[in-house]
């Protein structure tokens, strides 16, 4: 990892108490955790940290309370947490004031608290300076482990960085680590794959890509409105035709920054929106008027292949085609695949992000075998747009 970033290399955190910002929204079902993904992401930072005799103060937000919610609790996160770690975690009903302040007190080197839900606290998000303070009360140095937040500037997120001394945890290490080998210094040649329905929520995003990569596959939905603007008749498909100048000002910048442009070529047409339905493969000339592009044609998926052999790193976000259902799955499927066996093969470098993304690398079966994978939405969407986050700039070495 480029040496911008103070790690847990650099502190001796024994008989510390450390407030560890940590990303515990997990999914419940029925007050039981139903994906323990995220816990087991932060899991080794939690036991460095205890195995070092630091005093682990676990900070956390769950879901968005207006205000104090049961529901809303990080108690049952907690007792989910303590099976992954291996290790006791105690819980105290309150982030601040004297609950947190007793909790905390009773705790000895090694041990483990989480405490409450920190957005129970209107001033959480607001990044309260008082609120701040409060918090930092209760801690001699401060780690975030949490990059899936790390794109909102709030109390636990950013304003603790400048109040108490800041490091990145091993999560948040491996992240910007990857990060940068993405997009930051990447080995080159460089493709990005993005894909999903609608250009209008990847504006940013193509923006910026089309100066950093040398070329850039676009699938999914978004595909259609570019096809549009190109004069292509794509039928009755997803197509955001307002967008059409958006598309070709992408494309105009595209060719300026020496970007190629890969569009899919044919495309699987069916007539209901639905697994399973009817389909068939049509030349980008021969779109039925009645028809929908549901997923990327078998040229195309030929051409996307030609793309990620060309390539030594892969930036992939979005699906490009509907792969929730069958068979229009097969594009998505069929790419994923073809770079996980360049990635296994020390021949490409792959990093994916964002939820869809994350979902379609499972389904494929390959999501270990790409160099890494980002479970942060957000963050990591706003990092692909060129955006600073708060939550990374605070653990910069100035």
């Amino acid at each position: 990892m480029p040496a911008k970033f103070r790690t847990l290399d650099d502190v001796n955190v024994k008989g510390k108490r450390v407030l560890l910002r940590v990303d515990l929204n997990v999914p419940m079902e029925n007050g039981r955790v139903t994906d323990a993904t995220r816990l087991e992401r932060v899991a080794p930072t939690i036991t460095e940290l205890a195995d070092k005799g630091g005093k682990v103060i676990l900070l956390a937000h769950f879901g968005r309370p207006k205000g104090r919610d049961p529901k809303e609790s990080l108690r049952p996160v907690a007792e989910a947490l303590s099976k992954v770690v291996n290790k006791p975690v105690a819980f105290a009903d309150d982030c601040i004031g004297e609950v947190a302040a007793k909790a905390v007190a009773a705790m000895s080197d090694g041990d483990i608290l989480c405490l409450e839900n920190t957005r129970f606290h209107k001033e959480e998000e607001k990044n309260d300076p008082a609120f701040v303070a409060e918090l930092a009360k209760l801690g001699d140095l401060w780690v975030s482990d949490a990059f899936s937040a790390s794109h909102r500037a709030h109390a636990s997120t950013e304003g603790l960085g400048h109040k108490l001394p800041a490091y990145a945890g091993r999560t948040m290490q491996a992240e910007l680590d990857a990060l940068e080998k993405a997009l930051g210094s990447p080995t080159k040649p460089v493709i990005a794959i993005i894909g999903g329905a609608k250009v209008s929520t990847k504006i940013d995003l193509l923006e910026n890509l089309v100066t950093k990569v040398d070329a850039l596959v676009i699938g999914g939905g978004m595909a259609n409105t570019f096809l549009h603007a190109q004069g292509v008749a794509v039928g009755k498909s997803l197509c955001e035709k307002d967008l059409a100048a958006t598309a070709v000002r992408i494309m105009e910048k595209a060719e300026a920054a020496n970007c190629a442009i890969i569009l899919p070529v044919d495309a699987t047409v069916a007539y209901h929106f639905a697994a399973n339905a009817p389909s068939h493969a049509y030349g980008l000339d021969a779109i039925p008027a009645d028809g929908m592009i549901l997923d990327v044609g078998p040229q195309s998926i030929v051409r996307i292949h030609a793309a990620i052999d060309d390539a030594a790193t892969l930036v992939w976000n979005g699906p490009v085609g509907a792969f929730e259902m069958q068979p229009f799955d097969r594009g998505t499927v069929a790419a994923a695949r073809h770079a996980a066996e360049r990635t296994k093969a020390k021949k490409l470098i792959s990093i994916a992000g964002g939820g869809d993304t994350v979902a379609a690398l499972n389904q494929a079966g390959v999501a270990s075998d790409f160099t890494y994978v980002s479970t942060a939405g957000g963050a990591f969407l706003e990092w692909m747009e060129g955006k600073p986050l708060p939550g990374v700039e605070v653990l910069r070495i100035k």
